[in-house]
This record gives structure tokens, C-alpha cells and sequence, in this order.
């Protein structure tokens, strides 16, 4: 039951933080526009969150995103305390997640491979 639980409160805050994201609530000019939010794994206990970040450009950019918003944690973490109803706010931890890029360029080879001479 606690997995249950700790999934769909990884969703919540997935679609919360994007939303923050999306509408320029956030102010630090590190974080980019293109910035998606790839996942969220919360512990068991609720103390931590690891949020994935994830973008299509390069993956500088993903880092200083990520930089970006560790930095505005507590400002997202006040956001989602206001929204959701449970007890304690998990911390955030923020972290580039390149696997969306990794995929395209893994796309784009086996395109260039099957493409014909």
C-alpha cells in the first residue's frame, strides 16, 4: 500500500512542478522553458524526492536547469505544500536526467544507419 502511495504522490508533484514550470513561476534564468520533468521518486518515509529533469537541447543545458531548480526548491517545495494535503513536504532533490537526449541520438544513428546510400 505505501508503493501505492508513494507513486501517485510522485505523479502529483510531476505535474505540479511542471506546471510551475511551464507557467514562468519559476524566475531563476537557469531554468529553460524547455525543461521537462522526466519523473519523481519519493522514499518510503516521505522525507526526500528525487526529481529528474530532462531536456531535448544539450546536456549543459539540463545541468544548469537542474542547478536552477535546486536553488528554487524551497520556493516549489511552499508551492506544493500549499496544494497538497499531507503532513510533511518531501525535500527536493533535483538531477539531470539525459536519457531523453541519450534515446534521440540513439534514434538518429539508427537512422542514418538504415538510411539508404
Amino acid at each position: 500500500m505505501a508503493e501505492f502511495r508513494t507513486e501517485r504522490l510522485g505523479q502529483l508533484m510531476q505535474e505540479m512542478i511542471s506546471a510551475l514550470v511551464m507557467e514562468g513561476k519559476i524566475k531563476d534564468p537557469r531554468v529553460s522553458p524547455f525543461v521537462s520533468i522526466t519523473r519523481v521518486n519519493v522514499s518510503r518515509d516521505l522525507s526526500f524526492a528525487d526529481v529528474y529533469v530532462s531536456n531535448i537541447r544539450e546536456n549543459a543545458s539540463i545541468e544548469r536547469s537542474a542547478e536552477g531548480l535546486q536553488s528554487a526548491a524551497g520556493f516549489i517545495q511552499t508551492c506544493l505544500g500549499a496544494s497538497l494535503r499531507i503532513r510533511k513536504i518531501p525535500r527536493l532533490r533535483f538531477h539531470a536526467d539525459t536519457s531523453i537526449r541519450e534515446g534521440f541520438d540513439l534514434v538518429q544513428k539508427i537512422d542514418q544507419l538504415t538510411a539508404p546510400h
